[in-house]
């Protein structure tokens, strides 16, 4: 290596600063975990250099025999990670090694929490990669040269991980990236040839290309000259993929998934499958335990490392699954694309639509088992991935039913949101002439749970589900149905609860609204311009009124999404109800003041806004009216 030339200080982006003080903070416990991190990067340096070499074989430089190579100086205190793989431009080397380019980073830093097992938790979620090296080392040197740059182009990179980064123009012969750890007090022992060795074997050896060591000297038998170490490769060097799920256990998943994800955390479940006949494939799918802090930006990188014929070709091809299993981890290697396929080809290839649709599938069902094997497993997925599951009846039609058999609410039957049913659940409860599904949308579990249009359904015992989330209304405009019965949204349209009612019953109704439409037509008039229509209710047993939405009008959660979006809503005024048995109905219906009548009119309608978890046009004038008959109460 020559003299270095073109030198510059650079400081590091803050974010960096907080992980790299993080990580040397709260990472104690898992220090060796350095090594994989490298390691990995390595992998898929070599990897995106095979696949670069599809289309030009000169960057091999007549090196083709692709590698990891691991060495250490116990009296340096050093340890060096060398790979022949992509290496990189000195602009890269600025992009990569000294900034974080990934979305989510503020939510990650506004969620730490000065815990250091917590935050450890947290920087598994974020991803760390090459910054790890500061876990054990003061100093970390960088060589590298991009594959088919002049030797010249090489380029140093060097920091104490204090705040800034030095870097510089060298001479480098070989292509690709050598990373040189100069240990901190007290972490000698990773300048270890057995210490290193058992770590690749522990972290490492589903890694596909070799991990190459000098063996370790042998004392000489007496006579015999001391043999010269040798090159031995560490690690099976086998893609884990490719290997017959009897060889592996628990473990070697586990740790192939760190692999691919940087994730600290075990993946909840993984589904791994091999495929002959007219489609040949072979799947390795991972459920992590947590989301990522990306997973809301639709546009963000994502998707299973995809390998053809074991040739690595891209490490994020979204085409092989939905956007509403963008969380998933994994790899796809198949016979049936070409290897010089690019995203433009796989956009056209019809295997592909073939490989999406077989993969999804193994998705949902492998979310399904887990929902009926491992319940507290699939809850917590569910806490983490539900919101993005419910996206998927918009964007599946073909798998419908299967994601819904994914789904889990909250309902009366429980005492709590945290206490969820599945839909199949629900079907099972169904009473004896129950038709339909019913739910209830609302701004939150409370809302929710204490909705007057529940009123009926308590009384009857009927299951209702409690929707909360902001995505529910949309998501049951695309779900219409499950095991054959339909949803009803209890909050819409006229009420009918089938053959859960009998002829006295739905006789006794009509006669309660035939005796109150005289009143029905007084309150028409008083409130003509904030309701479309006034009618007598059998949904209610406790509250004197309700507010209830045309069967195809917008719901409430729906308009304030559509409002805080910017967008116009349609103005539609509700249907207000009103409970025949109720003693204020009873009053309101003997008042002959025909002021005192519109003033507890509009009383009435606005409780019932209020308890659907409206906003009221003029609350002062509503604590005015209620003021008002508190003091006539009172005199």
């Amino acid at each position: 290596m020559s003299t270095e030339t073109h030198s510059e200080t650079h400081g590091f982006q803050t974010e960096v600063k907080q992980l790299l003080h993080l990580m040397i903070h709260s990472l104690y416990s898992n220090k060796e975990i350095f090594l994989r991190e490298l390691i990995s990067n390595a992998s898929d340096a070599a990897e995106k250099l095979r696949f670069e070499a599809l289309s030009d074989g000169k960057l091999y430089e007549d090196d083709g025999d692709l590698k990891i190579r691991i060495a250490f100086d116990k009296d340096a205190k050093t340890i060096t990670i060398d790979d022949n793989g992509i290496g990189m431009t000195r602009d890269e080397v600025v992009e990569h090694l000294g900034t974080i380019a990934k979305s989510g980073t503020s939510q990650f830093f506004s969620q730490l929490t000065g815990d250091q097992a917590k935050d450890s938790a947290l920087i598994g979620q974020f991803g760390v990669g090459f910054y790890s090296s500061f876990i054990v080392a003061d100093k970390v040197d960088v060589i590298t040269r991009k594959a088919g740059a002049a030797v010249a182009d090489g380029v140093h990179w060097s920091s104490t991980g204090e705040g800034e980064f030095t870097i510089s123009n060298v001479e480098k012969a070989g292509r690709g990236t050598s990373i040189v750890l100069h240990l901190k007090e007290g972490e000698e022992e990773f300048a270890d040839g057995w210490r290193l060795r058992t770590l690749v074997r522990k972290y490492s050896d589903h890694i596909a290309l070799p991990v190459v060591m000098q063996s370790e000297p042998v004392p000489a038998a007496e006579g015999e000259e001391e043999k010269a170490p040798e090159d031995e490769t560490v690690n099976s060097a086998t893609a884990l993929w490719t290997r017959n799920k009897s060889e592996l256990n628990a473990e070697d998943y586990n740790e192939f998934y760190k692999h691919i994800s940087h994730d600290f955390s075990d993946p909840l479940t993984w589904a791994h499958n091999a495929v002959e006949g007219n489609l040949e494939y072979t799947s390795l799918l991972y459920v992590p335990e947590r989301a990522p802090f990306d997973l809301w930006n639709r546009e963000a990188p994502r998707g299973l490392k995809l390998y053809v014929q074991r040739v690595f070709i891209m490490d994020q091809a979204e085409e092989f699954l939905p956007l509403y299993l963008r969380f998933l981890k994994g790899v796809v290697d198949t016979k049936d694309l070409s290897l010089n396929v690019s995203r433009e080809i796989l956009q056209k290839d019809p295997n592909v639509d073939k490989l999406r649709s077989a993969l999804t599938k193994r998705a949902l069902d492998t979310l399904i088992k887990l929902g009926k094997n491992k319940p507290e497993k699939y809850q917590t997925f569910w806490n983490e991935f539900g919101q993005v599951i419910k996206e998927g009846p918009a964007e599946d039609n073909a798998n419908k039913e299967k994601i819904a058999k994914l789904m889990r609410f909250a309902s009366t039957h429980g005492e709590s949101a945290d206490q969820n049913v599945s839909l199949e659940d629900y079907v099972s409860r169904m009473q004896e002439g129950q038709e339909k599904i019913f739910y209830v949308v609302a701004d939150n579990y409370a809302t929710a749970k204490n909705s007057p249009h529940l009123e009926i359904f308590r009384k009857k015992g009927i299951e209702v589900l409690l929707m909360t989330d902001r995505i529910d209304e949309w998501m049951m405009s695309h779900l219409f149905d499950f095991d054959g019965k339909s949803f009803q949204d209890v909050t819409k349209g006229e009420l009918d609860l089938g053959e859960t009612e009998s002829e006295e019953e739905k006789q006794a109704q009509d006669e309660a609204a035939k005796s109150k439409e005289a009143l029905v037509e007084r309150l028409t008039e008083k409130l003509t311009e904030k309701v479309s229509e006034v009618r007598v209710t059998h949904r209610l047993t406790d509250s004197p009124a309700c507010l209830v939405i045309g069967d195809h009008d917008m719901g409430a959660q729906m308009r304030k999404i559509m409002e805080a979006a910017g967008q116009a809503v349609p103005d539609v005024k509700p249907i207000f109800e009103i409970n025949p048995e109720h003693p204020l109905i009873g009053k309101l219906d003997q008042e002959v003041d025909e002021d005192r009548f519109a003033e507890l009119s509009l009383v009435l309608f606005e409780q019932a806004d209020l308890a659907a978890g409206g906003q009221l046009e003029d609350p002062a004038a509503y604590v005015a009216r209620l003021n008002k008959l508190l003091l006539e109460l009172s005199s």
